[in-house]
């Protein structure tokens, strides 16, 4: 708890804890907004699939041009700035007349996405490090819970009649009234950003990975497939194989998300406690078992807490991976983290294309189920990798 009364009593924590939340809200409502963009365009899951490749596509483009903008103007106003056009960008997919200007609308939103997480980030890092305090991973959670709301919030407002682009607008604009109100607060942090000079931080971008770092990145591979399911294909899966209705479309990323939060939140102390390998292993055997029980027994209910169960298995993913992946030895400072974020890329750029090929090839729960078979693997993966401990 005092982790939590640290955060909430600072007021720069949390500040940027709102633009983490703010960013999981856009993208929350987004994901539960897929289904619609679907049928309007009617496209098949192959179509989509390529389509949702936009998105990420800008994200993985913009960040290392997110870099410089952020030396130029400071960590607070990129991070307020990006949010504010990120907002603005989500509206346009859904007011695309066409499906070539659709992915690009996706695109420009996912460079102002990408460049809204580099920038929050950075802030964070730069707090923790100048006012000695831990704040990263309950910002992440609030992201994770501002996800769950904008899936929940989208699904329940759309599903009882209110149209997508009326319904995105208002986020939008709660958004970019939100940056407004933080200017002040946020820019009243000194920040102190490597522009590149000698006192520059050392480590490499990119390595070639060794016998170690292959391991992880494999892991990684297959948690982040399981991320990028549940984020473009959950409210898929439950409004045209679980036929659930409209206003609960939204609630199966909305359980994933709720969970996923909740393992972070809850993190520090259960790596502490049973260590990272159990913990690693662990996550893949329940996210395994809660996409098979989505597959297994076709209802709402049950979806829904296989999703969640999905939320809580890949929520200490990502801070086990990175962690390992900067004690690797032999790798120099900051390449080993860098490379496998390169390719753990792959998965997240190429898993909704895959799911979209194989459900239409064979359908949505084959490919569910594919996708546990990825989480067993990295569950026996885990436990043969020296590096995690």
């Amino acid at each position: 708890m005092g982790a939590f009364s640290n955060f909430y009593r600072h007021y720069l924590a949390r500040s940027i804890g709102l633009i983490f939340a703010g960013t999981g809200l856009l993208y929350g409502t987004w994901s539960a907004l897929i289904p619609f963009v679907k049928e309007k365009f009617g496209l098949d899951e192959a179509q989509l699939g390529l389509l949702l490749l936009s998105l990420p596509a800008g994200v993985t483009i913009m960040n290392p041009f997110a870099v410089p903008i952020l030396h130029r103007f400071g960590a607070a106003k990129t991070a307020l700035a990006a949010l504010g056009l990120a907002s603005v960008l989500f509206i346009t997919p859904l007011i695309a007349p066409s499906i070539w200007l659709l992915a690009l609308s996706l695109f420009m939103a996912g460079a102002a996405f990408s460049t809204t997480n580099v920038a929050m980030n950075t802030y964070s890092t730069m707090l923790e490090g100048q006012q000695n305090i831990r704040i990263m991973s309950t910002c992440h959670g609030l992201w994770s819970a501002g996800a769950m709301s904008g899936s929940a919030l989208a699904s329940v407002f759309t599903g009882f009649g209110v149209l997508p682009i009326l319904y995105m607008t208002i986020i939008a604009a709660l958004l970019v009234c939100t940056t407004l109100l933080l200017r002040g607060p946020l820019q009243t942090f000194k920040e102190v950003v490597h522009t590149g000079g000698d006192d520059a931080p050392m480590g490499k971008k990119f390595a070639f990975p060794n016998a170690m770092l292959w391991s992880l990145i494999t892991i990684s591979l297959c948690t982040n497939l399981a991320e990028g399911t549940m984020a473009d294909w959950s409210a898929v899966y439950m409004k045209e194989v679980l036929d659930s209705p409209p206003y609960m479309i939204g609630w199966g990323f909305a359980s994933y998300a709720f969970f996923m939060a909740g393992g972070r939140f809850l993190g520090d102390g259960l790596l502490v406690r049973y260590g990272e390998r159990i913990v690693l292993m662990g996550g893949g055997i329940v996210v395994a078992v809660g996409l098979l029980l989505s597959v297994i027994f076709q209802s709402t209910g049950i979806a829904l807490f296989g999703f969640a169960m999905v939320g809580a298995g890949v929520s200490l993913g990502a801070p086990i991976l990175y962690g390992a992946s900067a004690r690797v030895p032999g790798m120099a400072p900051g390449a080993g983290l860098a490379t496998m974020n390169t390719f753990a890329m792959v998965g997240f750029l190429g898993g909704p294309a895959l799911i979209g090929f194989i459900a239409k090839y064979w359908s949505l729960p084959v490919a569910f189920a594919l996708v546990s078979c990825a989480a067993l693997f990295w569950a026996w993966r885990a436990r043969q990798t020296i590096a995690i401990k």
